[in-house]
């Protein structure tokens, strides 16, 4: 994360920002609570032993679709969540969202590394659980996070069934997160700007 000479500032910035950042919640909506997933119904064909065609197939027709991964939160402004992604150390593109602001992923390496990220926001978000939706390889995987803690794995369907358009645009419509009216990045946001734009949202909502 990229620092500028304001963070050298001294430690009275001449606002307040407060530990506990559970209080930027304010949802018009709310995330879903899926229940719990069903069994898995039989597959109604059969699956070839070998798919080594696939790959040739692959090869020579579209590239591979693109990895996304979002963190779904109860942040109500894509800012205050910006600055949040930015004093834990992960890189996002922030979206507003009728339920929650959304943090899109910007390294989506491997399912361990948007792991660490919703580990981390969950952490710094303590008391609010998060929703972790990765998508790649044609499929998606939701979990669900609170306090730097994966409590449970969820049925993506079932989370997606209820989801605002603008996250179902995001991840499975092929929508940049940077063409959505609103985002704001954390990618750049200096210590000491990310403390201000959460103290300011805390005296708005005061």
């Amino acid at each position: 994360m990229s620092t500028t000479p304001g963070d050298d500032r001294p430690d009275d910035l001449g606002f307040e920002v407060p530990d506990d950042l559970s209080s930027l919640d304010d949802l018009t909506g709310s995330t879903p609570e899926p229940p719990a997933a069903a069994p898995a119904e039989d597959a109604a064909f059969d699956v070839p032993d070998d798919l080594s065609g696939l790959d040739a197939a692959g090869a020579a027709g579209e590239p591979p679709e693109p990895v996304v991964a979002v963190v779904v939160t109860q942040v109500a402004g894509a800012k205050a969540l910006a600055a949040a992604c930015s004093l834990a150390g992960v890189d996002v593109d922030a979206v507003p969202s009728p339920v929650g602001a959304l943090a899109v992923l910007r390294d989506t390496t491997d399912a361990a590394t948007t792991a660490r990220a919703a580990e981390a926001l969950s952490r710094m978000l303590r008391g609010s659980p998060v929703i972790l939706l990765d998508r790649r390889g044609g499929r998606i995987a939701a979990s669900r996070w609170s306090a730097g803690e994966r409590e449970d794995d969820l049925a993506a369907g079932l989370v997606l069934s209820g989801a605002p358009s603008v996250l179902e645009d995001v991840l499975v419509g092929g929508t940049p997160a940077a063409e959505v009216d609103g985002v704001e990045t954390s990618v750049g946001m200096s210590r000491w700007a990310a403390m201000r734009a959460l103290s300011g949202g805390r005296r708005r909502k005061d």
